[in-house]
């Protein structure tokens, strides 16, 4: 059993934190923010992630995991302390590290004994020296200490899976022996093992994530050629997904990628290599497709009614992404705000991220509860996020809900056979519209 202290209990931080109290260690998670450690001790959870609470329930009841505001004390008594704070996209397109660089003083300024310092932020590359000498410089170097760069690969909506059942961990360390005690860490998860310098565990972060990124708006480039050419992009992708040296993984094509990562990582690494002086057009190029994909969705209303003033519209899904209340670079950020400019009425079913909805909107959208008082009336319904309500819809009933028989879908939830069988108007992504 080792003992962790983890600064910052957003959702890299919480959920990382909760899983290796899971496995057996005596973890501490920390944040300067009291209000949100007083909810913590009382059971609330700041984010949605189906599974969270109930281990962050389990394990602070036997013991394992705790909270607190007192970060020095929680860093004193720690072995290893993770950094996992935010860094948020600066106006440049860079990280902002003022968080990381202020953990990485107190650190310094606390430091008693042996310490590993684990940087589990998304951090650019560099930073992990950054932080060392931050450490060393504000602890006088009176005490030895590590740094290890440890990135997360979490998925929203599946972030306690995708920790137990980890595909690989990468370990870039200044030293073999924090090296291996963060390895010894990680064993009872039993993954792969990927051991670097600093630099390349840093790389390997945004290298993953920037191809993920590069898959989708590739895919939604080809969706947009096979909507002028006649040509079915899910059969597309199912031919290229055959190819084991393709994948069938991130081949969806839809109105783009959202979240908390992708945005950030790709403008991010973009910053990096103009920052060494290389132009990295290919990201240019990933990021201007994802910034125009969100628009094809307005721009297919557009087509169908021309002017939206007056217009009421259904809005099924605000969310990035399905199980989760991120509402970070969702598209129904800029898709929605557009419509309402136009002059059009807009309802909307959210099933988790409401309350973070109305943070953006307002009450520029009528928030409705039930799906199919959300279709009532609407003279369209407009599928953004791929809920596990869409699938259950009941498409007679929601048909006869609706002004006109019209979806346009930014998700392709629905087969065109199907469509075309219940007579819809269907318009989707990268495919023939059904008329």
């Amino acid at each position: 059993m080792k003992k962790l202290a983890v600064i910052g209990t957003g959702y890299v931080g919480l959920v990382s934190g909760t899983c290796f109290a899971e496995i057996g260690n005596e973890v501490t998670c920390c944040d300067i923010d009291e209000q949100k450690i007083n909810n913590l001790k009382n059971g609330i959870i700041p984010i949605f992630e189906p599974g969270l609470e109930e281990l962050v329930t389990k394990n602070v009841e036997q013991g394992k995991l705790s909270f607190t505001n007192d970060v020095a004390g929680a860093m004193k008594k720690a072995d290893i302390i993770y950094i996992a704070v935010g860094t948020p996209m600066a106006e440049n397109g860079d990280a902002n590290l003022k968080y990381v660089d202020a953990v990485a003083k107190t650190i310094g300024e606390n430091l008693n004994s042996y310490k590993v310092v684990v940087n589990k932020s998304t951090v650019p590359i560099g930073t992990g020296k950054r932080v060392f000498n931050i450490i060393k410089d504000s602890s006088g170097g009176k005490q030895e200490f590590d740094v290890v760069s440890n990135p997360e690969f979490l998925r929203e909506g599946s972030a306690i899976a995708d920790t137990m059942n980890m595909e690989r961990a990468v370990i870039g360390a200044t030293s073999e022996k924090a090296a291996f005690l963060i390895e010894e860490l990680h064993q009872p998860f039993g993954t792969t093992i990927i051991k670097s310098d600093l630099e390349s565990a840093e790389m390997i972060k945004y290298a993953s994530n920037a191809f993920l990124a590069t898959k989708i708006s590739f895919i939604n480039d080809i969706a947009n050629i096979c909507e002028k050419v006649g040509a079915d992009v899910t059969k597309v992708a199912e031919g290229m997904g055959l190819d084991s040296r393709i994948g069938s993984k991130f081949l969806k094509a839809g109105i783009g990628y959202g979240g908390s990562c992708f945005p950030k990582d790709t403008s991010a690494l973009l910053h990096i290599a103009h920052s060494v002086g290389y132009n990295f057009k290919l990201i240019e190029a990933v990021i201007e497709t994802n910034n125009y994909q969100k628009h094809r969705v307005t721009e297919k209303i557009q087509d169908i009614f021309g002017d939206l003033k007056g217009r009421t519209f259904a809005i099924l899904g605000l969310a990035f992404k399905p199980n989760t209340d991120d509402m970070r670079d969702a598209p129904s950020l800029e898709i929605i705000p557009d419509l309402v400019r136009q002059g059009a009425e807009i309802k909307a079913f959210e099933p988790i991220a409401k309350q973070e909805a109305f943070k953006h909107f307002g009450d520029t959208v009528n928030y409705v509860d039930d799906i199919y008082e959300t279709l009532d009336g609407a003279e369209a319904c407009i599928i953004l996020t791929d809920i596990p309500e869409v699938f259950d819809l009941d498409l007679e009933k929601a048909k006869n809900k609706l002004g006109n028989p019209i979806i346009i879908d930014g998700r392709n939830c629905f087969s065109l056979e199907q469509m075309k069988e219940l007579e819809y108007i269907y318009h989707s992504i990268g495919r023939p519209t059904v008329l």
